[in-house]
């Protein structure tokens, strides 16, 4: 399945090189990591519903999720530093392009109401954060129960120089940013 994101790849110097003034096949920009982000804000002290959002986070990513603590305390919060607040999971090489590959063509067109994704999201240093908001469009999770629902933040890591250039390579991708 991951041919489809190498076969982009291999044609973004060629498509790319006249928009962005490129001489070099070396500038052309590359996926680095996708890092995937889950709170478990709501979920407070709930053991089970703690290890559900790993157990599902593990089925869609491919990889187990690394526990995140909290860096600071907050009163308001009721978190002390290194309470368990959340999971993240890094992908590099071949994982990352299979789970962007599931994003682009299976997760996003199943999303509800569905019209594009927002191009300013893309940071100043080539870098894009989409978030989702329920985990149940990924199609390994689909078929489990619907109660308990999360969301989650999913960026992109790139080696592109500027925003521009991060929004042609992302789009070249397929990502499908709104017209």
């Amino acid at each position: 399945m991951s041919t489809l994101l190498q076969d982009q790849q291999k044609t973004t110097f060629a498509t790319l090189k006249g928009n962005l003034g490129w001489t070099n096949v070396m500038q052309t920009p590359h996926v680095e990591k996708v890092v995937i982000s889950v709170g478990i804000g709501k979920m407070g002290k709930d053991k089970q519903k703690i290890a559900l959002v790993a157990n599902r986070l593990a089925k869609i990513t491919g990889q187990k999720p690394v526990n995140r603590g909290a860096k600071k305390s907050i009163a308001t919060f009721k978190t002390r530093i290194g309470d368990h607040i959340g999971y993240q999971v890094t992908l590099r090489g071949k994982r990352a392009q299979d789970f962007l590959n599931r994003l682009i063509h299976i997760a996003l067109p199943r999303t509800k109401d569905f019209k594009g994704i927002s191009a300013a999201a893309i940071d100043a240093m080539g870098n894009y954060t989409l978030g989702i908001k329920e985990h149940s469009v990924f199609p390994e999770t689909a078929d489990e129960e619907l109660k308990d629902v999360f969301g989650m933040a999913i960026t992109i890591v790139t080696t592109a120089k500027s925003k521009k250039e991060a929004h042609a390579y992302l789009t070249h991708l397929g990502l499908p940013f709104k017209k």
